[in-house]
């Protein structure tokens, strides 16, 4: 199967050599090809360039791209997509008064989604999750990073991490699968702590590496849920089975989290809402991706994760959604790049990019996604007819989507 789409108005994110990560001064830098052209053979980009370059070529479906911009489907490093049910109810209590930490604290939050899930039969969690997977896949997102963490038991870690190879399997999406392990300490184990760490590093982790279930290993580091000696442990487990260390940290405190993920090697450490000197200072000179998720904070009236101040410093930066029922109940990447440009204070370069390139970096793909380079994966949105790029952050309520194009198949 051969696609061949002519008259692009825009090719964004056009590489020549094969970037697989953008940092500082360059993240505002946004290769553009002006009526352009683009060659799929299977789920392969074989060929790109100007229209008047262009040379007859033969395709099985030729797509006339005329006012329409093309670029590559977004990246979605963060992601909690396998869920049971919602919780609608909190978000109303939040209106009323309540704050997250108070909500958590009486038994709501996650101990209440991982109530919901151990309920949910793996077949109900399936079709609920592939229901969301389809409609993020339609919003743009051509590959995500999906969490565990909501089952808070060994068999409901599991069943959730079966969940996601179910959906690895059926969805033509890249999809990295990450072992949440310490999201939350569970009720029955409240004066326990201890005793839940060690059902995680002794039970959990070694289960889900004997079913190869999981790529990742990821923690909850904040105040009240993991502190730094238990992110190290649980980390350090997860190393011993070949799990690639991913942190959740900076959310509400910064308390040496960052440094920790850092001199673990982390390949990601995700929401930095809470930033300080000595953060920027601990990234410096590493190869760990810092992920902003914006939605997160407009969704809880949080602060915003300072993404004018990593990149000015010179570091790279990943935009994500943190889709989960708590705290964003959306995984549309579009929202989040137009919040980042709002809130954020990021150009729609640097927001493409964080979403493209440096996504694909956070989930350990970018040398073979995130960009429109010769031999990458054929993974493409095509928009409706619009201005310019810089409209798609700027009609932030818009759907201005037209097509999506997965591994070289229109989806």
């Amino acid at each position: 199967m051969s696609i061949l789409i002519t008259n692009i108005k825009e090719l964004l994110q056009v590489r020549d050599t094969n970037v697989t990560i953008v940092k500082g001064k360059d993240m505002k830098v946004l290769p553009v090809i002006k009526n352009a052209y683009v060659l799929i053979e299977h789920d392969t980009i074989v060929e790109y360039g100007h229209m008047d370059d262009f040379q007859d070529t033969d395709a099985d479906e030729i797509i006339d791209a005329t006012g329409k911009i093309v670029l590559p489907t977004w990246c979605d490093s963060h992601t909690h997509i396998v869920y049971a049910g919602d919780r609608t109810q909190e978000f109303v209590d939040r209106i009323n008064g309540l704050s997250y930490e108070a909500i958590a604290n009486r038994g709501g939050g996650i101990l209440n989604s991982a109530e919901q899930l151990q309920n949910t039969s793996e077949d109900d969690l399936y079709n609920q999750a592939a229901k969301r997977l389809t409609e993020v896949i339609k919003l743009g997102s051509g590959a995500v990073e999906i969490k565990s963490g909501y089952g808070l038991t060994v068999e409901a870690e599991l069943k959730m991490l079966r969940v996601i190879k179910r959906l690895k399997h059926d969805f033509p999406v890249k999809i990295k699968p990450t072992l949440l392990a310490a999201h939350a300490i569970p009720k029955e184990f409240k004066n326990n702590k201890k005793g839940f760490i060690d059902l995680v590093v002794n039970e959990l982790i070694p289960a889900v590496a004997e079913e190869q279930l999981a790529e990742y290993i990821d923690v909850f580091c904040e105040k009240g849920y993991f502190d730094l000696d238990d992110t190290a442990r649980v980390l350090e487990a997860g190393k011993k089975h070949r799990l690639i260390p991913k942190i959740h940290v900076n959310q509400f405190n910064a308390f040496g989290g960052v440094a920790l993920g850092v001199n673990h090697k982390a390949l990601s450490i995700d929401h930095l809402e809470v930033l300080n000197p000595e953060d920027i200072s601990a990234l410096k000179d590493s190869n760990t991706m810092p992920v902003a998720l914006p939605s997160c904070s407009y969704f809880l009236s949080i602060p915003y994760t300072p993404g004018r101040a990593i990149i000015d410093a010179g570091l790279p930066l990943a935009l994500a959604t943190d889709y989960n029922p708590g705290s964003t109940p959306s995984g549309n990447m579009n929202f989040v790049i137009s919040t980042a440009c709002i809130k954020m204070k990021l150009t729609p370069e640097e927001a493409i990019n964080a979403a493209t390139i440096n996504g694909a970096y956070a989930m350990g793909i970018s040398n073979q996604y995130g960009s429109i380079c010769r031999g990458k994966k054929a993974n493409l949105i095509i928009t409706k007819a619009i201005p310019n790029y810089y409209h798609l952050p700027y009609a932030f309520g818009d759907n201005l989507i037209d097509t999506v194009i997965i591994n070289g198949q229109k989806f």
